[in-house]
């Protein structure tokens, strides 16, 4: 379902965020790819959505895609839903690679918004090539300005 705050199909960054997810966007379009965002600019509203739905314990509809392997209530211990959230400032985007010869994500090894040691950027099981699909997409991030999170191999700030 819709969540408070969410109303357009659009990404919002700061213009520096912007700036520099573009000299990303660049550089990977010379190596053959393109960027996919999921989700950056979080209104207040819509993390107090996540917070509502993370506390409300018999809501668990999404356990199965999402957090198939924790409780609920756990999600806010191991930095899976935060009170405040980084995405509220604009400068915090998740996104993943297209390749642009087959249209298609990159296989990451996870899904995305996965909540599981699965998905943090430094998990080994998965195979090589989803590790270095992984690490590739952090390491061109990070040129840029963006730092990674441990638990999400999706997100930077």
């Amino acid at each position: 379902e819709r969540i408070d705050g969410y109303e357009e199909p659009c990404a919002i960054l700061t213009k520096e965020a912007a700036r520099q997810l573009r000299s990303v966007a660049s550089e990977m379009i010379v190596r053959g790819y393109r960027l996919k965002i999921f989700d950056a600019y979080r209104p207040a509203r819509a993390v107090r959505s996540f917070v509502l739905w993370g506390i409300e314990d018999q809501d668990i509809r999404m356990k199965q895609y999402f957090y198939p392997d924790l409780e609920k209530q756990e999600l806010f211990a191991r930095g899976y839903i935060a009170s405040k959230s980084s995405h509220s400032r604009g400068s915090t985007v998740d996104l993943t690679l297209l390749d642009m010869s087959t249209g298609k994500e990159v296989d990451m090894g996870s899904p995305f918004d996965l909540f599981s040691p699965l998905s943090h950027p430094d998990c080994r099981n998965v195979t090589d090539e989803q590790y270095e699909n992984r690490m590739f997409l952090q390491k061109a991030m990070m040129r840029h300005g963006f730092e990674p999170i441990s638990c999400e191999w999706w997100r930077t700030s």
